[in-house]
């Protein structure tokens, strides 16, 4: 009885995120502003921007990618922590779906948990099946480079932003939050102080050049 209460609350849950989802778009249309879209927003959305979420929009289909957009009308998508949840040939297909239906010019920013973070607690906190929140889902544990090499091979040009190498030091690149507003990161994570990073992710933005086609990069 209380899991199919559990289930009835997330479907009415998921039908008024969507009932708000396609108000915004919408208007977003009849303005002719850029579309801007949180992928995977779990309920967090940020001004101007379309929040998606996996119950009506799963982006390893491309027919739900139709549903809602055409290809080639995205300006921009931020997707946090999202990628860590589908295996590496579910990464690859949701990168080259991304790809297409990016506008030119236009850029996703991603961030997934930092697999070459030298602190062991948050690598076993991230890690698949680690121990913290949401771990038990994940799937992979990226690095600046095996990140940016999935994102090379469907066609973007990455620019890495917030990421540890491998001998353990952070590397960051000034970013603004018009392209999308990343909360675990090193300036609006509040775990972190002006002494310590606490808590980092791997931020990238791909970018899709005018021209480009996927797989070509």
């Amino acid at each position: 009885m209380r899991q199919q209460l559990i289930a009835a609350l997330i479907f009415i849950r998921t039908l008024l995120r969507k009932k708000r989802f396609l108000k915004e778009l919408i208007e977003i249309r009849k303005l002719q502003y850029n579309l801007k879209a949180v992928i995977g927003a779990s309920g967090i959305s940020q001004h101007g921007w379309l929040a998606t979420e996996h119950g009506f929009l799963n982006i390893l289909i491309e027919a739900d990618w139709s549903r809602y957009f055409e290809k080639h009308s995205i300006n921009r998508m931020l997707a946090e922590h999202v990628w860590e949840h589908m295996t590496v040939s579910e990464g690859l297909l949701a990168s080259q779906d991304s790809f297409n239906f990016l506008a030119d010019g236009g850029s996703m920013r991603i961030a997934v948990p930092d697999g070459l973070n030298p602190d062991l607690e948050y690598i076993n906190a991230v890690k698949p099946n680690g121990t913290g929140p949401g771990a038990r889902d994940h799937k992979v544990l990226y690095t600046h480079h095996s990140l940016g090499q999935m994102l090379e091979l469907v066609g973007f040009v990455v620019r890495k932003l917030e990421y540890f190498d491998e001998q353990g030091q952070f590397h960051i690149e000034k970013w603004n939050i018009e392209d999308g507003l990343v909360r675990r990161s090193l300036k609006y994570d509040p775990r972190n102080t002006d002494s310590k990073i606490n808590y980092t992710s791997l931020i990238i933005d791909a970018i899709k050049i005018p021209g480009l086609v996927a797989g070509s990069a």
